[in-house]
């Protein structure tokens, strides 16, 4: 399997590293990459975006899907996901994460190392729930959002 990443910085480099673990060939571009290509079906296989930049990586998640090519979501294997838990493409989520049980989580968005979300929560688009935050049941964290690490969003503290 290939997977192309797109950005080489921190998270880019984390992307990489879960990618490599899940089994993915690994190419990566930037703006340093010297391998040229005018679209991404050039390709041939999924395109992931992994800047830590929520709106940037928001966008290029629409161009990946706008160029018809798939948007994969990465899941470490020590991460619990329920299967009652709606997960939209593009989203990635770190070594012993946590969500729970009704829970949406929306395109592109990053659940750090060990950050825990609670039941029947939405999470907007191209959010970044950092390192060991949690986010208690039902809130509804808005688009682009960064729950800093260590934060804990309160049951209800943000309304659904």
């Amino acid at each position: 399997m290939k997977l192309v990443i797109l950005g080489a910085g921190g998270y880019g480099r984390t992307v990489r590293d879960l990618a490599e673990q899940l089994g993915y060939e690994v190419e990566v571009l930037d703006d340093n990459s010297d391998k040229p290509c005018s679209t991404f079906a050039e390709y041939g296989c999924p395109v992931i975006p992994a800047f830590g930049n929520n709106e940037v990586r928001i966008k290029w998640c629409r161009e990946i899907i706008k160029a018809d090519c798939t948007l994969p979501t990465l899941i470490h294997p020590t991460a619990y996901v329920s299967p009652k838990t709606k997960i939209e493409p593009g989203v990635v989520i770190l070594p012993n994460a946590v969500v729970n049980t009704g829970t949406t989580v929306g395109m592109g968005t990053i659940i750090n190392i060990g950050a825990l979300i609670d039941h029947d929560c939405i999470i907007e688009e191209g959010c970044h729930i950092c390192l060991g935050a949690i986010v208690k049941g039902e809130n509804r964290i808005p688009r682009c959002t960064k729950i800093e690490a260590g934060q804990i969003v309160e049951r209800g503290e943000l309304k659904l």
